[in-house]
C-alpha cells in the first residue's frame, strides 16, 4: 500500500514538474531595446557587430528579449550615442569610446591609445588585467555599464594627398584623426579634426582635410579614399588595435532578469571575437586590390615614429598630472603593456618575424 501511495506521488510530482518548467519559462518578460550605433549600415562589418549581438540575445532568450539595431543617423548622430544612452533616449550604444575624448581622456582606454595594445592585449588587459574593473567604475559617472563589443585590430596610418617623409612636412597638415592621437599629432604641427565617417570622403574630395585615417583596407577601399587620395601609409601607430564597445544604461541594465543580462554578455562577447575574426580575414585580399589599383604605399618614417611615440608619451604624462581618473587608469595599464610586451618579445615576435621572411 505504501508502496503504491509512493509510485503515485513520484508520478504526480514528475508531472508538475514537466509542467511548471515551461510555465515558468513562459513567466519571463518580453523586452524590447533600441540599440543605436555610431556606424552606417554600408560599413558592414563595424555595423555588423549590432546586428550579430542583437540575433544572438534574441536566440538565446528564446525570441523574449529583442534589441533593434539602428545604423549612425537613424535615430542618433553618429557621435552622440554615449549622450543619448546617459540620458536614456536609448537602452544602449554601439560605438567607439574615444570619439567621446572631449568629455574626459580617460574614454580612450576603451577604445585605443597611441602605441597602445594590440587586439589580443586589450582583450588580455579587459578581461584579466583589471581593465574592466577600472572602465566600469569610470562609466558609473554616466550612468552606464560597459561591454566589449569588437575590435578591428592594428589599423592603417591613414590616406594623404601628399608623399610625407619627414615630421617637417605635417606641419599645418588638416587630418580627421580621433582621440588623444589628435592631442599627440597636434604637437607635431598638424590640425587634427573629427570627423564622422560617413562625412571624411566628401571632406578629402573638397579638400576640407588633407588627410584621414579610418580603419584598415577593408572599410577604406568600401569608402573609396584611395580616388582622392593617393597615398596609404601604415602602421597606425595611435590604434594598434581599435576596442568597441556596446554601452548599456545602468538603470535600464538592472531591470533586466539575470538570465538576460547573462545572454547580453554572451552575446557581446561574440559579436566582440567575430569582429576581429571578420577583418583578419578580408584585409588581406582588400589590401591586394587597392594595390591593384594603384595605391602608393608607403610606411611613416623612423623619424616621424620616434617623435611621434616621444609626443604621445608627453601626453600621457601631461594628462596624468592633471586628470586623477585618467591616472587611475594609466598607471595599472603602463605596467600591463609592458609586461605583455615583454612577453610577446619571447614568444609572438620572433616567429611572427621569422615567417614574415618566408613569405
Amino acid at each position: 500500500m505504501q508502496r503504491r501511495s509512493f509510485l503515485k506521488n513520484a508520478a504526480v510530482g514528475a508531472t508538475v514538474s514537466a509542467v511548471a518548467v515551461p510555465a515558468l519559462a513562459q513567466t519571463q518578460p518580453t523586452v524590447n531595446w533600441r540599440l543605436a550605433s555610431s556606424f552606417p549600415k554600408s560599413l558592414d562589418v563595424l555595423f555588423g557587430a549590432a546586428d550579430t549581438f542583437s540575433k544572438r540575445v534574441s536566440a538565446l532568450t528564446n525570441g523574449k528579449f529583442n534589441i533593434r539595431p539602428f545604423a549612425a543617423g537613424e535615430i542618433i548622430p553618429a557621435l552622440q550615442v554615449v549622450d543619448a544612452v546617459q540620458a536614456g533616449t536609448v537602452e544602449m550604444g554601439h560605438t567607439a569610446g574615444y570619439y567621446y575624448f572631449g568629455k574626459d581622456p580617460a574614454f580612450c582606454f576603451d577604445t585605443a591609445l597611441p602605441f597602445g595594445l594590440t587586439a589580443r592585449q586589450q582583450t588580455a588587459w579587459m578581461t584579466q588585467g583589471g581593465g574592466m574593473a577600472l572602465m566600469r567604475d569610470f562609466f558609473k559617472d554616466y550612468g552606464i555599464i560597459n561591454f566589449q563589443g569588437g575590435n578591428t585590430g592594428t589599423q592603417m596610418g591613414g590616406w594623404f594627398r601628399k608623399e610625407i617623409k619627414t615630421v617637417q612636412d605635417l606641419k599645418g597638415l588638416k587630418m580627421r584623426i580621433a582621440g588623444m592621437a589628435g592631442r599627440v599629432m597636434s604637437r607635431m604641427g598638424v590640425v587634427p579634426q573629427q570627423v564622422a565617417g560617413g562625412d571624411i570622403y566628401p571632406s578629402l574630395e573638397k579638400g576640407t582635410i588633407d588627410a584621414a585615417e579610418w580603419v584598415g583596407p577593408y572599410d577604406d577601399e568600401k569608402l573609396g579614399f584611395n580616388r582622392v587620395a593617393p597615398f596609404y601609409y601604415a602602421p597606425g601607430w595611435w590604434e594598434p588595435s581599435a576596442q568597441l564597445s556596446f554601452y548599456v544604461g545602468i538603470k535600464e541594465w538592472e531591470k533586466l532578469p539575470k538570465d538576460y543580462q547573462a545572454a547580453l554578455e554572451a552575446a557581446s562577447m561574440e559579436a566582440h571575437t567575430v569582429m576581429m575574426a571578420e577583418y583578419d580575414g578580408r584585409n588581406p585580399q582588400a589590401l591586394a586590390r587597392l594595390l591593384k589599383a594603384g595605391v602608393k604605399l608607403r610606411s611613416f618614417s623612423k623619424p616621424i615614429m620616434e617623435a611621434s611615440y616621444k609626443e604621445a608619451n608627453a601626453v600621457f604624462e601631461e594628462e596624468s598630472a592633471k586628470n586623477a581618473k585618467f591616472k587611475k587608469i594609466y598607471e595599472p595599464w603602463k605596467r600591463f603593456r609592458q609586461d605583455i610586451n615583454q612577453w610577446f618579445s619571447v614568444g609572438e615576435v620572433p616567429v611572427q618575424n621569422f615567417m614574415l621572411g618566408k613569405k
